[in-house]
Parts: structure tokens; C-alpha cells; sequence
């Protein structure tokens, strides 16, 4: 009887300390930066869906406000996150996050806003997940030059030059600077020649981006040809500035293009209304922010199904950079891209 207790004690003892050293289990903190931008909620949806079984997860909305995420940080990191999965506010505040994880050593996936290179390379196991924005531009011009070029009726006042407005995003944002910067320049090595008739931020929003449109048609009325926008919401905002302005109707049209190839701007391509748009895969984003956090999360090297690769775009299994191509989408092709 005596020698069972004391089995029984042991044992006790065993387990109690089990308990006690157990090894958490791995899970992310992840921060959107505001729940309510249309390509965002599918890339966290996608997120979401592959962590499902596999790791704990909490995603948070940052609002719109960069503070708040670091708040939000901090809770994830007092809750024992094992890693943290981050779309800033600011990415030129990237350092503060940056900051906070290694402290503890945890690692941090960043995704969709890119920081600059240089802090990145303040931590080691500080990783980007995006797409080459450049490359965004570039279709966006591609597509709008094509048209140009097949409809001379474009020209409105037969001068020769592209007569355009610019709905921008986030103007400190890098997508936003370079998706306005590449779509001109896609344009003018076609061997057109553009004018910028007006340009502001729109911050990605939709019913902004309408005011924004509704304002240039009354003050450049019969000025503007084409609408660059550097997201499908905001272009889709400008098209219904356009409808209440009585286009896309009895032969009036202006080509107007975006960039994410959301589903609403799929089923605008298909009514006729959006020239063309650029796939921003939510999906491959949002797999290879998981693959990741997976990786890092039980603590092993950084893999993916995507390759690894440097900033510059150049595969490297030691780089801290994932990126997941664009692909161009217009009445030719956007079926494909449609929900089956």
C-alpha cells in the first residue's frame, strides 16, 4: 500500500510538471489594418480558412489607426502569440512593430504594405509578404493604352494626348505611389502622349473616390477622357459618379481601370462598366502569409508553396520576401477569375 502511494505520488508529480513545462500551442496575432477594405477582408478570409486545425489565431482590426495596432500588438504578445502577423497602418512606422518583436524574439510576417528595405533588415526574422506593385501599374497602363489605341473616339477633343484623371490611395503608401507612377509611364512608352487633368487621394475608399469623381466631371466637364484608380474600389466609386452623370448608357462611355480584380469589380468588368482591372491574388497572399507563420510559428526555417526571394524580386531561399504575382484582367479573360 505504501509503495502505491508513493507510485501514485511520483506520478502525480510527473504530470503536475508536464503541465507546467508543456510547450504552448503555437498561434498567430494578426492585425488588419481596417476590416472594411474589400481586397483586405478576402486575404484575412483567406487566412483564416488555412489556419483552421493547424494553428490558434485572433485577428484584430486596426481601424485605420496605426497606434491601435500597437496596442494590439502588445495584447497578442502579453497572450503568447508565437507569431505575429501584420498588415500596418503606416509602414513607414514599421520600426516600432519591429521593435516589439524582437524583443521577444517572435517572429513577424508583414503583408500587403511594404516597409522600407532598411527595416526590414533591422530584424532577422522580419518577413514580407506582397506583390510587386510596379508590375500593377504597368497592366493598369497596358490595358488603358490598348483601348486608347483601337477607339480614336476616346480622344474627345482629337489632340492626340490622353486627357486623365488619378484617383490615388494612400499617397504615403508604396502600392498607391508606384501604381500611379507605372500606369502613366505604361501609357507614354506605348508612344502616347498624357495629360493630368486632376489627381487626389481617395484612401482606397470607395464613396470617396465617387465624391472625388463627381466634382472633376462638373469642374472639367467635357475635359476628361480616361480615370485611372489605383484599387477597384475606388474605381468602382468613380464609375457611379459616372452612371449618375448619365454614362455607360445610349453610347456614352469613359474606360475607366483598377487594380485587385475584387468580385464587384469582376461583375463590373462583365457589365461593361470597368475597362480592366489587375489580379492582386488575396488568395496567394493570404496562403503564403500562412505558410509563414506556420513555419516561423513552430520553429522552423521560413517555407512556402511561394518562393522565397529577395526585395529585388530575385529568388533566394534566405530571403525575407515573398511575392505573389499580378496577373492583367480584362473582357477577355476575366471569366476565369470568376467565383465558380
Amino acid at each position: 500500500m505504501k509503495r502505491a502511494m508513493v507510485f501514485l505520488l511520483a506520478l502525480g508529480l510527473c504530470l503536475s510538471g508536464a503541465s507546467v513545462f508543456a510547450a504552448p500551442k503555437p498561434s498567430i496575432g494578426c492585425i488588419i489594418y481596417k476590416f472594411d477594405d474589400t481586397f483586405m477582408s478576402y486575404l484575412r478570409n483567406q487566412i483564416q480558412t488555412d489556419a483552421k486545425g493547424k494553428m490558434d489565431i485572433s485577428v484584430q482590426d486596426g481601424q485605420n489607426d496605426q497606434p491601435k495596432e500597437n496596442d494590439e500588438v502588445d495584447q497578442f504578445i502579453s497572450q503568447g502569440a508565437t507569431v505575429l502577423a501584420i498588415n500596418m497602418v503606416d509602414p513607414s512606422a514599421v520600426s516600432v512593430m519591429i521593435g516589439k518583436a524582437q524583443k521577444k524574439n517572435l517572429p513577424l510576417v508583414l503583408f500587403n504594405r511594404e516597409p522600407d528595405p532598411a527595416d526590414m533588415a533591422k530584424y532577422g526574422k522580419a518577413y514580407y509578404v506582397g506583390a510587386k506593385a510596379q508590375d500593377s501599374g504597368t497592366y493598369e497602363g497596358q490595358i488603358m493604352a490598348k483601348y486608347w489605341k483601337a477607339h480614336p473616339e476616346a480622344d474627345l477633343n482629337k489632340d492626340g494626348v490622353m486627357q486623365y484623371v488619378m484617383l490615388i490611395g494612400d499617397p504615403a503608401n508604396t502600392d498607391a505611389k508606384f501604381r500611379t507612377q507605372y500606369s502613366i509611364a505604361a501609357v507614354e512608352a506605348a508612344g502616347i502622349k498624357t495629360k493630368l487633368v486632376a489627381s487626389d487621394t481617395a484612401m482606397w475608399d470607395r464613396p470617396k473616390a465617387q465624391e472625388k469623381m463627381a466634382a472633376w466631371l462638373t469642374a472639367y466637364a467635357g475635359q476628361i477622357e480616361v480615370v485611372f484608380a489605383n484599387n477597384d474600389d475606388m474605381a468602382l466609386g468613380a464609375i457611379e459618379a459616372l452612371k449618375a452623370a448619365g454614362y455607360f448608357k445610349n453610347g456614352k462611355y469613359m474606360p475607366v481601370v483598377g487594380v485587385d480584380a475584387t468580385p464587384p469589380a469582376l461583375d463590373a468588368l462583365a457589365q461593361g462598366t470597368l475597362l480592366g482591372t489587375v489580379k492582386n491574388d488575396a488568395v496567394g497572399q493570404g496562403d503564403a502569409v500562412f505558410d509563414l507563420c506556420y513555419s516561423l510559428g513552430n520553429g522552423k526555417a521560413a517555407a512556402s508553396k511561394y518562393p522565397l526571394a529577395t526585395q529585388d524580386g530575385k529568388a533566394n531561399p534566405n530571403g525575407k520576401y515573398i511575392w505573389v504575382p499580378y496577373t492583367m484582367v480584362t473582357k477577355d479573360n476575366y471569366k476565369q477569375f470568376m467565383a465558380k
